[in-house]
């Protein structure tokens, strides 16, 4: 299943399933899971670990070492999970040692045209990342993100599972959960709820209403972030899902987009 012009490393790892095309090159840290698929000329380098039934395209870079000056040669890692796809000249990252030493990708994402994602990001499960989306360094992308084509993120933010960016998007702000949000960096703001992709999801129509009261007391009362808090603690009895609301307003360090 591997191309004769293929370049396979001696102390690679690959699953006697997997497909690999020719030219592309796999180095002597790589693991790769069952059932994966690596198309020609793609490079799979570092201490990577890819999971099952992953596809990787034409001329994707998966586990170089980070552009960032802080990275000397330590062992650092990248983790990819199952059945994700990445297409052509999608650039995946190994991570710093100051950052926790992985970036790290879940399962069931499908991760377009030359994608960017930096040193030691999370990624979760069933993300779209649309062509040209960049991750600087330590971001943080819940399960259910959708990012728009050249949406551009800021190091260390984190955007709340079912959000969503408008296409050329620029954020500099930590994203709420389960919200639409664009704009360029001196016009960046909200546009309400994910409503779209809440209802693909399966919430019902009571969550939807009890998440748009959530938001409004966030964003529309003026509320200082400790009254807004206080306000959806009472509410999380009733709709669970208020609780992502509660957590990133506790958790966000760089302010919330809004």
């Amino acid at each position: 299943m591997i191309d004769d012009r293929a370049v396979i490393a001696k102390g690679a790892k690959i699953a006697s399933d997997v497909v690999v095309g020719p030219y592309t090159i796999i180095g002597e840290h790589v693991e790769i899971g069952e059932g994966s698929w690596v198309g020609p000329h793609a490079v799979i380098e570092g201490r990577t670990k890819i999971g099952k039934n992953n596809q990787i395209f034409q001329f994707s870079s998966i586990g170089a070492i980070t552009q960032d000056k802080k990275y000397h040669g330590e062992d650092t890692y990248l983790e990819i999970g199952d059945d994700n796809i990445f297409r052509e000249f999608c650039s995946v990252q190994l991570a710093t040692k100051q950052g926790g030493g992985i970036t790290k990708i879940g399962n069931d994402n499908l991760i377009m045209n030359y994608v960017h994602i930096a040193h030691d990001c999370i990624i979760g499960d069933h993300v779209v990342l649309a062509n040209n989306a960049t991750l600087a360094g330590h971001v943080i992308v819940e399960d259910h993100v959708g990012l728009g084509g050249f949406t551009k993120v800021a190091q260390f933010r984190r955007l709340g599972k079912y959000c969503f960016t408008i296409g050329n998007a620029d954020i500099t702000k930590d994203v709420l959960p389960y919200v639409i949000a664009g704009g360029s960096v001196d016009s960046a703001k909200l546009y309400g709820l994910n409503l779209v992709g809440l209802k693909r999801n399966g919430f019902t129509e009571d969550a939807i209403r009890a998440l748009k009261t959530a938001y409004n007391i966030i964003l529309r009362k003026g509320l200082k972030t400790e009254q807004a808090i206080a306000e959806l603690e009472i509410m999380v009895t009733d709709c669970a899902e208020i609780q992502s609301f509660i957590d990133m307003l506790k958790q966000s360090e760089h302010g919330i987009l809004r």
